[in-house]
């Protein structure tokens, strides 16, 4: 049972490491946050939408998806440098 709370206390203390870290990624590069917060946005905009904006709808939630993909890899990437 300890072992099992350790390896518990070992996975919430990571996460939340990693938490701040992309929190002050964020912090440190705004702009790509406001990115990713607009994306979803217009991601969550267009899938509750009825209509298919002239048959793109599907192609533009995909490419949302990678885009916000993308800028996570990218504040990520940062992340990694900044530790080193």
């Amino acid at each position: 049972m300890k072992f099992i709370s350790g390896v518990v206390l070992g996975v919430v203390l990571s996460a939340g490491t990693w938490t701040l870290m992309a929190q002050n990624e964020r912090a440190m590069h705004p702009r790509i946050a406001a990115a990713i917060t607009a994306i979803k946005d217009a991601r969550a905009y267009m899938v509750a939408a009825p209509h298919d904006f002239g048959g793109h709808k599907a192609e533009a939630i995909r490419a949302s998806d990678e885009a916000i993909r993308q800028l996570n890899f990218a504040l990520a990437y940062r992340a990694r440098e900044d530790r080193k």
